[in-house]
């Protein structure tokens, strides 16, 4: 018989820093609580040195760091991301293995596409959900082929026009998702909805560190995951939160920001490569912000701190509804659950601004400790 459920979902996680466990302390609880709960991987769990990526590479995290997304209650380990292939096949390989001992199911990578494309399905309450991830925003040596390791992914192309007579000026920038990849994508998710009783895709998309800033193929691609079978999307990789949509009954939150994000490699320090020391140089010049001096191992935009748990709640019948728990990243780096009290309130107030930033006329209303969001239309 089937009971009504509790699915919990959180942006990126990057276990950089000594003791993990510290940073999930003021979390653990809540996320314990739900009957599943996901979160994203953003870098590899290895011990190789290789650096693959002609992006920014991300230095990989200390492999024993991963487990403490365990022990905070996470089950499902989403992988497609712009830095999962930093460190090559190696790097792949190990941070897969080392979810599976820590009883995590990765899914969104794998050592062939196949892999990759291969959903994380679990039961729950009498209820299969199944769990599709895949990597929008490139690099493209992250993603996977046949024979190699990498992400699923979904080909983005961004075309930029210059429409007034300022050459050199900002152009108008459109976006758009290929449609041969778009449709393998919805195709995976139909397949995947006749599987099981629940489908949450997962999205690793969206223009870094940009508040209230949703790109045209963010809403082209959530809203085809939704009209393909989708019954949540979840979306990771901006750094920062976006606002929530509620398409034909089906919430979408645009990106669920920062979690537990520690690193000492988004600093100037000499220690770190050349290359990214020169980002952490352009980032005020191409995102407006310097990070707090106080807070060393959170280098990102002041209003990241501003995050959310999403919360999606299962009836017996299969209904899905959303919900968010507003929380707010501490001075120690660690995200703190809030209910109704003042922090609660500002930080809800702040997804709510960004979501009408974005056009959207998504209603928010309190619930006890959590915010419920719903379609006006429905």
């Amino acid at each position: 018989m089937k009971r009504a459920i509790s699915i919990m979902a959180v942006g990126d996680l990057v276990l950089d820093e000594p003791d993990p466990d510290f940073y999930f302390q003021p979390s653990a609880a809540t996320l314990q609580a739900a009957d599943l709960a996901i979160a994203q991987i953003e870098v590899p769990h290895t011990t190789s040195t290789e650096s693959a990526s002609v992006d920014v590479p991300a230095p990989p995290a200390d492999p024993a760091h991963v487990a403490a997304a365990a022990r905070a209650g996470v089950a499902v380990a989403t992988l497609a991301g712009n830095h999962i292939y930093d460190c090559g096949p190696q790097g792949i390989a190990d941070t897969i293995r080392l979810c599976r001992e820590a009883g995590m199911i990765p899914t969104g990578a794998g050592m062939t596409l196949e892999e990759a494309w291969e959903p994380a399905v679990v039961e729950r309450g009498g209820h299969r959900i199944g769990v599709l991830d895949v990597n929008c925003v490139g690099p493209r040596e992250s993603w996977a082929t046949s024979k190699k390791p990498g992400s699923a992914y979904v080909k983005v192309v961004t075309h930029y026009e210059l429409e007034s007579a300022n050459p050199g000026g900002p152009p108008t920038i459109y976006s758009f998702c290929d449609p041969t990849s778009l449709k393998g994508f919805t195709d995976a998710i139909a397949r995947l909805a006749d599987e099981v009783d629940v489908v949450i895709v997962a999205l690793h998309k969206g223009i870094g560190h940009m508040p209230a800033d949703v790109a045209a193929y963010e809403f082209e691609i959530a809203r085809a995951a939704v009209d393909a079978g989708a019954h949540a999307v979840i979306a990771h990789h901006a750094h920062i939160m976006r606002g929530i949509e509620v398409y034909r009954g089906a919430p979408i939150f645009h990106g669920l920001g920062n979690f537990v994000t520690v690193t000492s490699a988004l600093s100037s320090g000499d220690e770190n490569s050349p290359e990214r020391q020169a980002w952490a140089k352009r980032r005020k010049k191409l995102f407006g912000f310097s990070p707090d001096p106080a807070m060393p191992t959170y280098a990102f935009h002041p209003e990241s701190r501003n995050t959310a748990i999403a919360v999606l709640e299962v009836s017996d019948t299969g209904a899905v509804s959303g919900a968010f728990i507003p929380c707010w990243i501490d001075d120690d780096a660690r995200p703190v659950p809030h209910g109704d009290d003042e922090t609660g309130r500002r930080v809800a107030d702040y997804i709510e601004n960004i979501t009408r930033e974005i056009d959207l006329d998504t209603e928010f209303t309190w619930d006890g400790q959590l915010v419920r969001v719903r379609s006006p239309r429905a």
